[in-house]
């Protein structure tokens, strides 16, 4: 195994790319929120009271999500450590955050009554599959693939959206 250059020059690590921890922590907070979703979602507890309950679980197990995986990075690399590197860690994992945001928004709107809390189930597994095809889309673009490619890079992104519907309609 190569030595790390960094642990003989005590120089900071470098950071993921921007783009790949916009896909890959959108592409995961996408599947976390639908997932949760779907689980939280039960036949008959469709009240505002329980859809702002799930709102509050999506965040709090995206923000979970974030530390556990920023943390995890952390530990694992080896080299010096200097004095708030864990947070900056960490700071690298708000994509993940990020795509569970409408989720949230979509669940606590049904909360607070701006639409049927038993009808959003569906919308919020939609939409992030919505999301998963745009960062599989923009991702693709963005590393200079062609269009079809980058509509496939989507398409693929997207089934795992879709893998979670189906999941959930046959568990239910």
């Amino acid at each position: 195994m190569a030595a790390d250059p960094t642990a003989e020059t005590g120089a900071p690590r470098p950071r993921r790319e921007t783009r790949e921890s916009v896909l890959f922590g959108g592409v995961y907070g996408a599947v976390l929120a639908s997932s949760l979703v779907a689980a939280l979602t039960q036949h008959g507890h469709g009240s505002a009271a329980s859809r702002r309950y799930d709102a509050l679980w999506v965040l709090v197990t995206a923000f979970a999500s974030a530390f556990a995986h920023g943390y995890a990075h952390h530990v694992a690399e080896r080299g010096p450590r200097r004095r708030g590197e864990v947070l900056r860690v960490l700071r690298d994992e708000w994509p993940l955050v990020a795509a569970t945001l409408p989720t949230v928004f979509l669940l606590a709107g049904a909360g607070w009554g701006w639409w049927p809390p038993g009808d959003v189930e569906y919308p919020a597994l939609y939409l992030n599959i919505a999301i998963l095809f745009t960062l599989g889309l923009l991702t693709a673009r963005w590393a200079a693939r062609s269009w079809p490619a980058a509509i496939l890079t989507g398409l693929a992104d997207a089934l795992l959206g879709f893998v979670v519907v189906i999941a959930n309609a046959l568990i239910k």
